[in-house]
């Protein structure tokens, strides 16, 4: 295991001192830049990194400043995951096929974050189109864990988590189609947000699957996200509401087959009991819960692979993809041709099916709670693993607790859960109702300030509904 990572200073902290003259724009990038090449070195966590472009970005901030007008976002240093377009800088979407690729237009999230002042000082790796949950790459090698380098940082927005976890920026861009934002925060230690489906703007982003695709943020903590999530455009209307008290919120120890690990299961036991202090937790019976979500991982599987397809074949000969693809995407493709209209019409169905239950079992909870993954991060290469009685592949693993609210839409986010000094991150996940989205972060932000603080005596968590 590798000393703990660094961490930069958070946004808020960055605006402040932006603000007041402590640090210059210029200044602040350049450091960025320079904490960029050195994790890239040893963790291969950016795509490209557009020195030139930055400084003279953070030049324009520092013009802003000295005249009294800077925007909200002014100076603030921002990754941005490679399959979401930046114009002038390289963007490759994770694959060979598109080395050299530099959009003539931002993305419309990027965009939204640049005409605010922030500037982009890299393009975070992904697996190749996002098709995948370990940021592993044939073609430019894999992202490596910032705690141990032998271990996948989980993907596919790995390089932006990696690069907020050993301190490069605080912030930055992804995206979520079953939880390519979620997995990399929990394993990484940071945090990740999925807002609801349609929350924000897809135009300039390379789409996986369009009915699940979803931009993503992720910040080394909930306010980092908070911030840029506000300056998108999903407000802080929840921010005077009561959040506490006999706030109801759904305990989810677990989704079948697949339990968590015993240390996985114990840390988040741990944070209930805390978080019992100040809400009411109460758990799912496990007969409802384990009905409402069979079924659901399968149905997501089959739309990722058909809908995926649809994007590739629809731009690309198959001679064309099998001389320029990486040779997993070109797996999945051929898996894809075996697919049916029906396959796909019945894992909508089992989709809309998913999407009521799931909404009957929040009726009583305005959010729920369960860990982000059942394990901590998988070494490098490990296809295959064992969870208890529980054996599987890896993406099955890392994708089971996350993918259902895709599905369904709902607004999820995961915070790091409390780990014993040298113990691997792992995260809770917090999910809301579609449309809650500024809610779910003032809730998130409220637990991430309990369970991060000095422990004290919690009652019980709530067995049953009441």
């Amino acid at each position: 295991m590798n000393p703990p990572p660094r961490r930069a200073a958070s946004l808020r902290q960055s605006l402040e001192a932006l603000t007041g003259g402590r640090v210059s724009a210029s200044e602040l990038v350049q450091e960025t830049l320079y904490r960029a090449e050195d994790t890239q070195r040893r963790l291969r966590a950016f795509a490209a990194i557009p020195h030139a472009q930055a400084s003279a970005a953070a030049a324009e901030s520092d013009r802003r400043y000295a005249a009294g007008r800077p925007r909200p976002l002014e100076g603030l240093p921002i990754g941005v995951k490679d399959l979401i377009d930046t114009r002038g800088i390289e963007t490759r979407y994770g694959s060979p096929a598109f080395v050299g690729h530099i959009p003539d237009a931002d993305a419309a999230v990027v965009r939204r974050l640049v005409e605010q002042g922030a500037i982009v000082v890299g393009k975070t790796t992904t697996h190749e189109f996002a098709w995948g949950v370990t940021t592993a790459s044939e073609a430019f090698g894999d992202t490596l864990h910032p705690s141990d380098p032998q271990r996948s940082p989980g993907g596919s927005s790995g390089g932006a988590a990696v690069a907020i976890a050993d301190g490069v920026v605080a912030a930055g861009l992804g995206t979520d189609t079953g939880g390519s934002v979620r997995i990399p925060a929990a394993l990484c230690g940071v945090t990740g947000f999925k807002p609801s489906y349609g929350a924000l703007p897809t135009q300039g982003i390379f789409p996986l699957a369009a009915s699940l695709d979803h931009p993503g943020l992720l910040g080394a903590g909930v306010d980092d996200v908070a911030l840029l999530a506000e300056a998108l455009g999903i407000g802080t209307s929840a921010c005077g509401e009561r959040m506490n008290g006999e706030l109801r919120v759904g305990v989810i120890c677990g989704i079948a087959p697949v339990r968590p690990a015993t240390e996985i299961a114990s840390a988040f036991a741990v944070a209930a009991d805390r978080l019992a202090s100040v809400f009411r937790m109460e758990e799912l019976a496990e007969p409802k819960a384990a009905e409402v979500f069979d079924g659901a991982f399968d149905a997501f599987a089959r739309i990722v692979l058909a809908e995926g397809a649809l994007v590739h074949f629809s731009r690309h000969d198959p001679d064309w993809i099998a001389s320029h693809y990486g040779a997993e995407t070109i797996g999945r493709l051929e898996r894809a041709k075996a697919l049916r209209m029906d396959d796909y019409a019945q894992a909508q169905q089992v989709r809309r099916a998913f999407a009521t239950g799931l909404g009957r079992l929040m009726a009583g909870h305005r959010f729920i709670v369960l860990p982000t993954t059942p394990c901590t991060a998988p070494r490098i290469g490990e296809e295959d693993m064992a969870i208890g009685d529980w054996s599987g592949s890896m993406r099955e693993a890392l994708m089971r607790y996350t993918a259902p609210f895709n599905l369904a839409g709902c607004p999820s986010i995961s915070i790091p859960l409390r780990r014993s000094a040298g113990a691997l991150p792992a995260g809770l996940q917090v999910v809301g109702r579609p449309g809650d989205d500024a809610a779910l972060l003032h809730v998130a932000r409220q637990m991430e300030q309990h369970l991060h603080a000095t422990p004290s005596p919690s009652p019980p968590v709530h067995r049953g509904m009441q």
